[in-house]
């Protein structure tokens, strides 16, 4: 009798071992997109040259791409043939909106049935805990996300025509409205000036502001678009979506400001500008930084101060279940809000009339403080690693982790070891976060078998 019940326990075992959880679904159909691309753009029609580009670029500009993060180690224009952007954008589109996004598309039009399972993976690729509405959320996100991709790619197309053409107008706006909306940062634009980003528009209003304009709607999240849409009145909004635009409109002008103060005058960033284009590129920092990684001014020429301010909005990133990364908006908030409440001698954490749960500000707490350990060490491995200084270190390590894209120079001077750290990282900051928080959300929580007896420790 005990040997049948040891023979069925293993079969049991190995029958749940072969139903992958939904979060490990979620990671694995990335890796696998991410291996796709790279053999794609290791082909030899992948790259300008004609030449295959190797599989350690391959894979770097692969995972950089479907982790819509934006670091690069050549120039997208420059290395990759028409075919080769065209596979980056689909990485692109595919990696913002998330797999799920797309398969669910094919079922639409396929008029199949979402089932359980489907379901279940859908709501974490989403971000979401509630299985109920996700279909309805899905078709949301499809149509809202490829709405405004399309009226940013023409106001773009718009701008490029007169000078550019029409071919070259249309690719120019469909390739940078997609990749700002998801939040991406890669560009095209090294026909002009390889490497340059959108330098050679620092002074064009229609095209930074369009770009911010896609960058803040991609990173607010696919939740809050439908409340702002359905519902409109603030106050009627969920204590959720109140707090994401709260914090983004205060981190927007938090952001500028503090990047006119320490920028104004540095020759190497934005002080040789007019005053108007000074606060223009001040605004387009501040919404570049925190999710979507394009650069209209040198990132290496800025001070100190500027590089610390962006690396604070880069941490903090855009929002949940939105294309954007970081350690997201409300998260952010709820730790400002613990430190008020502790500073002040309250025990219990409040937002608009409401309590925050204790295990929520633990859930903030971890996540802060995992994403900054690992920033410290990529930093120290960097330095210790390539001829990269500390700070700049620290400046490409967030960056890859909270899926920005912004360098201060120091993407082409890693080592190997460096790059795949990086990789490590951009997909770490893409998946293992989302994989984190989702279990916050759906997963339930370990119960302790005994207690220990308490202790008093000095803190401060």
């Amino acid at each position: 009798m005990g040997a049948f019940r040891d023979k069925l326990a293993r079969r049991l075992a190995r029958r749940r071992s072969r139903h992958l959880s939904a979060t490990r679904i979620v990671a694995l159909v990335f890796l696998g997109i991410i291996l796709v691309g790279t053999g794609l753009l290791m082909l030899p029609v992948a790259s300008r040259s004609g030449v295959s580009c190797g599989f350690r670029p391959a894979l770097f500009t692969a995972t950089s791409a479907t982790c819509v993060t934006g670091l690069v180690l050549y120039d997208t224009f420059t290395q990759w043939s028409g075919f080769g952007q065209t596979v980056i954008i689909s990485l692109i589109q595919v990696g913002g909106l998330g797999f799920m996004s797309v398969a669910t598309l094919v079922v639409f039009l396929l008029r199949r049935r979402v089932g359980l399972k489907q379901r279940l993976v859908m709501a974490q690729a989403l971000s979401v805990s509630d299985m109920g509405d996700v279909v309805r959320l899905q078709k949301w996100v499809l149509l809202g996300s490829f709405s405004v991709e399309a009226v940013g790619a023409l106001i773009l197309m718009a701008r490029f025509l007169p000078q550019f053409g029409f071919w070259t107008a249309l690719k120019w706006g469909v390739f940078h409205s997609v990749s700002a909306f998801c939040n991406a940062g890669f560009d095209i634009f090294g026909c002009m000036v390889p490497g340059s980003s959108l330098a050679v528009f620092a002074s064009d209003p229609v095209v930074l502001l369009t770009l911010s304009a896609l960058i803040v709607i991609g990173g607010l999240g696919f939740l809050v678009w439908q409340e702002v849409v359905t519902v409109r009145r603030f106050k009627r909004m969920s204590v959720y979506c109140r707090l994401v635009l709260v914090m983004t409109l205060g981190l927007l002008v938090a952001g500028t400001v503090a990047i006119a103060v320490a920028e104004w005058d540095q020759p190497g960033s934005i002080g040789n500008m007019s005053v108007g284009d000074k606060l223009l590129n001040s605004f387009f920092q501040s919404v570049t930084s925190r999710t979507a990684g394009f650069a209209s001014f040198d990132q290496a020429g800025m001070t100190d101060a500027g590089k610390g301010v962006t690396m604070a909005l880069m941490l903090v990133g855009g929002s949940s279940g939105s294309t954007a990364g970081g350690v997201k908006t409300v998260t952010v908030a709820v730790l400002l809000l613990f430190l008020r409440a502790r500073a002040t001698g309250k025990e219990n954490v409040h937002v608009f009339r409401r309590t925050i749960p204790a295990g929520q500000v633990m859930d903030a707490m971890t996540i802060f403080g995992l994403m900054v350990v690992m920033a410290f060490f990529g930093a120290v491995f960097i330095s210790a690693t390539s001829p990269v200084s500390l700070t700049d270190g620290l400046f490409e390590s967030v960056s890859a982790l909270a899926t920005v894209g912004v360098t201060a120079g120091a993407t082409g001077k890693l080592s190997v070891a460096a790059q795949f750290l990086m990789i490590v990282y951009m997909y770490f900051g893409r998946v293992g976060i989302l994989t984190i928080s989702l279990g916050f959300l759906m997963g339930d929580r370990a119960k302790d078998r005994f207690q220990y007896a308490q202790t008093d420790l000095m803190i401060g």
